[in-house]
Order: C-alpha cells, then sequence, then structure tokens
C-alpha cells in the first residue's frame, strides 16, 4: 500500500491544461479522496485476514530470507554456493527450533499429565484467601434467591452442559496445519536463500529509469541491513535475557529454571505482552510448586524486574536510536497483527514496522512517515517554552 503511493507520489502534480486521464474520468472529482483509500485500506485488511493461512507462511519466509541474505551473500564471497550455504542456514534454523522445542516439551508434558493434581493445589492455596470473597459471593446469591419468586417447573428443569473438546483434543486438531504452514515456511526460504539475488536483478530489471533503479537497490539492501542487526541483536538479547532469568529461577527455587528461560526467550520476540505472559506463567508454577502464596507475587515480580531492565536500558543502549521506533506504534503494530493473525502476528508485527520505516526513509515523499514511526531524537525535542510561539506562527 506504501509503495502504491509511492509511485503514485509524481503523478499529483499534473498540467491545468492537460485532458484528464482516464482515472478522472472514471472516478468523479466529487468523490473525495479518503473514501477511496479508506475503501483500499478495508479490502486490504480483509484479504490479509481471508488469506491467513497462506500469507502467514510467506511472510515468515520472506523477513527470514532478508534477514538471512547478508550472510548467504557473505559466505558466497567466500566460495560457498547458494545452494550449499542456504541448506546450512535453513538447518541451522531447524536445530535451534528443535532444541527450544524439545526443552518444553518434557515439562509442558509432565504438566498436562498433573493438571489435576495440580488444580486441586491450587484449589488448597487459594481456598483461604477465597474465603471471604466466596462468603459475599454467598449471601449475594442467597438474597437473589429470596427476593426473585420461584417460576412454577423451573425447579424440574435439567439444565446440560455441553464440554468442550479440550485443550488436548484442539491442539491435535491444529497440529497437521500447523506442520503443513511450518514445512512450507521453511522450504519457501530455502528456494528465497537459494536464488540468490535473482529478485533483486528482476526488480532493477523492470524498473524503468537508471535513477529508481538505485533508489529500489538502496532499498532492499537498506531493509535487509537493518532487519539482520535488530533480529540478530534482539536474537542475542533475548538469549542473555532467558539465561538471566534461567539462573533467578534457580535461586528462588523454581522446578525446570531451564523451561523458563526458553519461555523468556521465546516471548521476549512480542514486545510488552510476551514479559505479561511470561511473568504470569511463573507466577502461577511459583503459586504451585511454593510453599506461601507471596512467592507467587515474588517470582512474577522478579521475572518482570529483569525484561524490564531489558527492555529499558539493554535493548536501547545495543539496538541503537537509529533501529528504534515509536514506542506508541509498536504497541498498536503488536495489537493489530496479534488481532489479525494471533501468536505469529505479535512475532512478526515489529519486523514488519522495521521493514515501513525503512522503506519510508528512502521515499522523499514519505519521509514524514518514516520520522513519525521514529522514535523522537533529544536534540531534536522543543522547548516546551517555545510551542505557542512556533504554533502561532
Amino acid at each position: 500500500m506504501i509503495a502504491c503511493f509511492a509511485l503514485a507520489e509524481p503523478m499529483a502534480a499534473q498540467d491545468p491544461d492537460r485532458p484528464p486521464d482516464a482515472t478522472q474520468r472514471y472516478w468523479p472529482s466529487t468523490v473525495p479522496r479518503w473514501i477511496g483509500l479508506a475503501l483500499f485500506v478495508y479490502a486490504s485488511v480483509a484479504v490479509l485476514a481471508q488469506a491467513k493461512n497462506f500469507l502467514v507462511p510467506v511472510v515468515l519466509a520472506f523477513l527470514l530470507a532478508m534477514v538471512f541474505a547478508p550472510l548467504r551473500r557473505f559466505l558466497g564471497r567466500r566460495g560457498i554456493p547458494s545452494a550449499v550455504s542456504s541448506f546450512v542456514i535453513v538447518l541451522m534454523l531447524l536445530a535451534g527450533f528443535f532444541a527450544v522445542v524439545a526443552a518444553l516439551a518434557m515439562p509442558v508434558s509432565t504438566w498436562i499429565e498433573n493438571a489435576p493434581k495440580i488444580e486441586r493445589q491450587v484449589q488448597a492455596k487459594l481456598r483461604d484467601l477465597s474465603a471471604s470473597i466466596n462468603g459475599i459471593y454467598e449471601a449475594n446469591k442467597s438474597l437473589q434467591q429470596a427476593a426473585a419468586p420461584e417460576e412454577p417447573g423451573k425447579a424440574d428443569v435439567q439444565q446440560v452442559e455441553m464440554a468442550g473438546d479440550g485443550v488436548f483434543t484442539n491442539a491435535v486438531l491444529l497440529a497437521p496445519s500447523v506442520m503443513t504452514q511450518f514445512l512450507f515456511t521453511f522450504v519457501l526460504l530455502l528456494f528465497l536463500l537459494a536464488s540468490g539475488d535473482m529478485f533483486y536483478e528482476k526488480l532493477v530489471h523492470v524498473i524503468p529509469t537508471l535513477k529508481d533503479k538505485r533508489r529500489a537497490v538502496r532499498i532492499v539492501y537498506g531493509i535487509e541491513r537493518q532487519l539482520s542487526r535488530y533480529l540478530m541483536t534482539i536474537t542475542l538479547i533475548n538469549a542473555g535475557l532467558g539465561i538471566c532469568v534461567g539462573v533467578a529461577m534457580w535461586q528462588l527455587g523454581m522446578p525446570s529454571p531451564l523451561v523458563f528461560g526458553v519461555i523468556a526467550f521465546v516471548f521476549n520476540y512480542i514486545p510488552y505482552l510476551g514479559a505479561i505472559g511470561g511473568a504470569f506463567l511463573a507466577g502461577a508454577v511459583a503459586l504451585v510448586a511454593i510453599d506461601g502464596v507471596s512467592w507467587t507475587f515474588i517470582v512474577a515480580a522478579v521475572y518482570l524486574g529483569l525484561t524490564a531492565i531489558e527492555g529499558q536500558f539493554v535493548t536501547p543502549y545495543f539496538v541503537g536510536r537509529k533501529l528504534r521506533v515509536n514506542t506508541v506504534m509498536v504497541f498498536l503494530a503488536v495489537s493489530f497483527w496479534a488481532w489479525l493473525w494471533s501468536a505469529v502476528g505479535m512475532i512478526v508485527a515489529v519486523p514488519l514496522l522495521v521493514t515501513v520505516k525503512t522503506f519510508c526513509d528512502h521515499i522523499d515523499v514519505l519521509h514524514d512517515l518514516g520520522d513519525f514511526l521514529s522514535e523522537r531524537h533529544a536534540e531534536s525535542e522543543p522547548d516546551p517554552r517555545e510551542l505557542p510561539t512556533r504554533y502561532r506562527s
């Protein structure tokens, strides 16, 4: 969508003496342009939602291909063929994925098997805390029953509730679809990396002018460089956070501290919501595994404290100001893509935002949008005393 506006920008200023083109003849001038823009955005969102099963692995594959393209190009300069380097990169990604799954599989399966026992333990620990709340609830229920007249025949009616399929059944039903998308992503990634710079050569070939060819190359290589730098740095930071969380959980006496380290590593790819979800899981396990309800809040607070240090100090220092984006836009992007593509959308939200920002930085007409998506520079912050005068001028 942004590319369409960028390509349409040179056509905006036309000679008034020039006869109207086909667009002007079939699109009445009385219709506001924003209506057409709103319809286009609505249609785009509808297509993204309906084609989710196809677009999710495609977007993931293209993002990963742009991330690892510099590494594949580096190996190519060392004499390694693209097919070999691409196979090695995909094999390393698969090994990392299965390592994460193996680290989580055994503890999670144990938790699922012991789910009834865990539920009884949670109820026992929360019984004292909920005694007063249950008393208020029962009193309110008694008052409502006393105030409401009993309808004839209502007591004889039996209510039947259909039990759901359960988490395990839903997971079994979703497994084939998830595995298909997973395999499709890595097969497409292998083809994209093995093809080398063929797509870039085709892109340059179809662009008419030399100036636009150079701009297209700068945009593509700029997006590659920014995405590679961002995701590689974030991966190293997440690995460090996972180690710190694992050590902290071990010191607090939590079971399976390695699992919480892996959870912190994976969840931290999701800004804001990942830290909250990880802290909730850590607190829930602490409620069952450690005596004393207060440890639930201590464990959750330690987890949140480590993620807060990472988010406020470590990531801003290592990522750099040039790659940082507007925090409000990050939150909105994560929320939008989570609503559209669920968990995968939350993971790809920030890389897509970085891609859009890099694209806008190379297009003159979109510089304002790129600046809007960027974090505000300290040296460019205006003096509040100057704002009224500036606005009056």
